[in-house]
């Protein structure tokens, strides 16, 4: 059965994000699947995290609120480099490579503090029943999201717009 806990399923999301980078770097692959792929994943995740995760972690004492409110700064910075990859229209150009290894960057940086910080701090210090609830609320946000076509260019667009308003 898989996993419910919060932890194992952002984990999860963090993986075939590092997966879809490799396929994105590959010339030969489709990079234009393996973005649009992507871009509904990153911002289904990072909206799930933001919706249900983040404020449940962020009413434990021994969950830093800093680093909550560093993480959400830091999915705003992903998904300004997602939409300057999104808005190069040749796959095979340097500026496609450029934009590509910025949102690399942007990602990887963020999920590597998320799981030292954010996760590690939920998994000593919130209980396994919360955490398979979490769980269960972040897949149906995610589902959600991911229903909404959320990583279209025209909504990565507005939520950037709304951070930069």
């Amino acid at each position: 059965m898989p996993s419910t806990d919060v932890v194992e399923l952002i984990l999860q999301d963090h993986r075939r994000m590092e997966d879809l980078f490799r396929t994105m770097r590959s010339v030969e692959a489709d990079r234009v699947t393996a973005l649009q792929e992507f871009a509904h994943l990153l911002i289904a995740h990072a909206s799930a995290e933001e919706d249900e995760v983040y404020p449940a972690l962020r009413r434990y004492k021994n969950v830093d609120g800093e680093d909550v409110d560093h993480s959400v700064h830091e999915h705003h910075e992903a998904n300004e480099a997602l939409l300057a990859l999104l808005e190069v229209a040749d796959t095979a150009s340097e500026e496609w490579e450029e934009k590509l290894e910025d949102l690399v960057t942007a990602v990887n940086h963020h999920a590597d503090e998320e799981e030292r910080t954010l996760l590690n701090d939920a998994r000593v210090n919130v209980s396994d029943d919360r955490r398979a609830e979490l769980g269960r609320l972040f897949t149906k946000a995610r589902a959600r999201y991911l229903e909404s076509g959320c990583g279209s260019v025209e909504n990565v667009r507005k939520l950037v717009a709304a951070v930069n308003g």
